[in-house]
């Protein structure tokens, strides 16, 4: 839909009721998706990957998101 933001909602919903949230929004096709309450456990080199990427961060060392969106284009073959 033109001109309407694509960012995620959580809603909450009893499985009966159709939540004020939803209700609000215009006509349109959604995707409605279930979200675990439980975080997934994450393996120890990905939690070394996101400990190193913040201490990056930490350091200065970021790049807009245009840069971003080239080096994974690149990264893709794109």
């Amino acid at each position: 839909m033109a001109g309407m933001s694509r960012t995620a909602k959580v809603v909450m919903w009893n499985g009966k009721d159709i939540p004020a949230e939803l209700r609000e929004l215009p006509a349109g096709r959604y995707l409605v998706e279930y979200v675990d309450d439980e975080a997934p456990t994450l393996t120890a080199d990905e939690e070394a990957d996101i400990e190193a990427a913040l201490e990056s961060y930490r350091q200065g060392r970021v790049v807009d998101a245009q840069r971003a969106r080239r080096i994974i284009d690149a990264a893709l073959g794109r």
